[in-house]
């Protein structure tokens, strides 16, 4: 790698690591950065997930108090994730990288438009609490068809999951935040055992990106309050349409 190549994966893996403190979303900047480095998209999804693992380990930490009073529940959720993400993880190593290439320029688009949902899908906090819509068994397939989508590719993951969170748990809104975390950590887990098993890790992209992400997620933590989400939102948007379109003609 080229000097220039190892300063842009960096500040790619911090504004990452950042964005997903203040907003979400910087899944798009780190899968952006290796994309336009050259990295084949197979191998750019497998290490963008890997440098986003630590992230969500200290996210949870930060939730534990949360998370304790719901470990019956994270449980079995977690159970249901390993598998669907096993199974999403799977799928992508089945495929090469003009197959998945192709599909990648909808799926940034279904991600980019989820997440620009993401203000309205996100349960509210009203009164602090609110009752589950749907019961354990239907909740748990959507969580299942949730893990399938990370295992296999990342970007809006968060978005989404925090989504059908709000209608299959009750609790307020920094529960299931803390459940999307604690579940986030386990899928990636097994997604990133099956892309390491496969050889789809690009290790000195990873290495550059992972103490990035890591950096950029604390800071963003702190820049939080003074950082407008609405311009971080645009900005991750902007960048799924741009690499949509970069994609379509590649």
């Amino acid at each position: 790698m080229t000097i220039l190549s190892i300063v842009t994966l960096f500040v790619a893996g911090f504004c990452s690591g950042a964005i997903n403190a203040v907003a979400g979303g910087g899944t798009f900047v780190t899968f952006a950065a290796l994309s336009l480095l050259g990295v084949p998209s197979v191998m750019a999804n497998a290490t963008s997930s890997i440098a986003q693992f630590p992230g969500y380990i200290t996210s949870s930490v930060a939730y534990r108090d949360e998370i304790v009073p719901t470990l019956r529940a994270a449980l079995a959720l977690s159970i249901l994730s390993a598998v669907g993400a096993l199974v999403g993880a799977l799928i992508l190593l089945a495929l090469d990288n003009a197959e998945f290439s192709a599909l990648v320029p909808w799926l940034l688009l279904g991600a980019t438009a989820l997440f620009a949902a993401g203000p309205w899908l996100k349960p509210k906090r009203a009164d602090g609490e609110h009752v589950a819509v749907l019961g354990p068994l239907t909740g748990g397939i959507v969580q299942f068809v949730t893990a399938i989508y990370g295992g296999f590719f990342g970007a809006g993951m968060g978005v989404m999951m925090l989504a059908t969170l709000g209608l299959t748990q009750p609790g307020d809104y920094h529960r299931l935040n803390a459940l999307k975390c604690l579940l986030s950590v386990v899928m990636a887990a097994v997604a990133i055992a099956v892309f390491v098993s496969g050889g789809l890790i690009s290790w000195p992209e990873a290495a550059v990106m992972i103490p990035a992400v890591a950096l950029g997620g604390y800071i963003g933590v702190y820049a939080a309050k003074r950082v407008p989400q609405s311009a971080l939102r645009a900005f991750v948007i902007f960048t799924g349409i741009a690499l949509a379109i970069y994609y379509f003609f590649e």
